[in-house]
């Protein structure tokens, strides 16, 4: 009974703490631009506190850093149009299903890589980033990536100048965003490639990748404990038999691109509406010409 009220009053008090030192930073940052208060929420202060180990004065120089990397880089106009081609071959993806606590999953397959576009990959990336997290579900913070290694040779390696400024995106801009990271049916040949890439990565971000093999049943286990083989595509040892398909893959993009806009509330001339469902000209016009570059 003694340590179970103890182990309340100390929950909390670290709850006090930890709302004063979010009161903290707010007060630290300042004045906001409209998209720099509707990003900055306390959710957001959390994330940067957590990264920096409640260090106000280290999360609020985080935090000011990819506010201004976001003001330039203008991640939120990022549009499907724009990034539709890096997509073609279904090399990365937001999956139709989520893991076990509802969380959004990230499908990669490095095989599939179809660009050598530096900064064509990296646009692709912070799109699919800022999508997942619009749809993430209420009081969900963090993401589930799958990354297929099947078939990956040395050719299939990332330019380290591209590798690197997306672990620095990733780790400096999204942080806290991951949950957990699957590492399926990676080569002997990649640990060279992961050297390298691990000298880029923060130990919080290490200690999230699971490497996980499909002739491995306790290592499957470990994915299986996240996400339920029934919802799993049979590609990555699961019971779904859905595959990526480009074409409808876009429609959903081109809808969510609209969801985007409203939330950030572009100017109202470049907003675009659905209506009772259907895609308003703009959209369905944007569909034709991803569909006619594809032919």
């Amino acid at each position: 009974m003694f340590r179970r009220k103890h182990a309340s009053h100390s929950n909390s008090s670290d709850a006090e703490q930890q709302e004063a030192k979010i009161n903290e930073l707010k007060s630290a940052l300042g004045p906001l631009s409209a998209h720099g208060e509707k990003y900055c929420s306390d959710t957001c202060f959390r994330r940067y506190l957590e990264a920096r180990n409640w260090n106000v004065t280290k999360s609020r120089k985080m935090l000011e850093e990819s506010l201004k990397w976001r003001a330039t880089y203008k991640p939120e106009d990022i549009r499907w149009p724009d990034v539709s081609v890096e997509a073609e071959t279904g090399k990365m993806y937001k999956a139709n299903f989520r893991d076990r606590e509802g969380r959004t999953v990230i499908i990669m397959r490095p095989t599939k890589e179809n660009s050598t576009s530096h900064d064509g990959q990296i646009r692709f990336l912070v799109y699919v980033l800022e999508n997942a997290i619009l749809d993430q579900r209420e009081g969900q913070e963090k993401m589930v990536w799958l990354i297929d290694f099947t078939g990956w040779t040395m050719a299939h390696a990332t330019p380290i100048k591209t590798a690197r400024e997306c672990t620095s995106i990733l780790q400096n801009h999204y942080p806290e965003r991951l949950a957990i990271a699957f590492l399926l049916n990676p080569p002997k040949v990649f640990e060279a490639f992961y050297r390298a890439v691990k000298y880029f990565l923060d130990p919080r971000s290490i200690e999230k990748l699971n490497f996980v093999y499909l002739k491995d049943e306790e290592s499957m286990k470990v994915l299986y404990k996240c996400i339920d083989p029934v919802v799993l595509p049979v590609e990555f040892g699961g019971k779904n038999s859905v595959v990526y398909n480009h074409e409808d893959y876009s429609k959903l993009m081109l809808q969510e691109d609209i969801e985007t806009s409203s939330f950030w509330e572009d100017d109202a001339k470049t907003v675009n509406h659905a209506i009772n469902g259907t895609l308003v000209p703009d959209v369905a016009s944007q569909l034709s010409r991803i569909a006619a570059k594809a032919s």
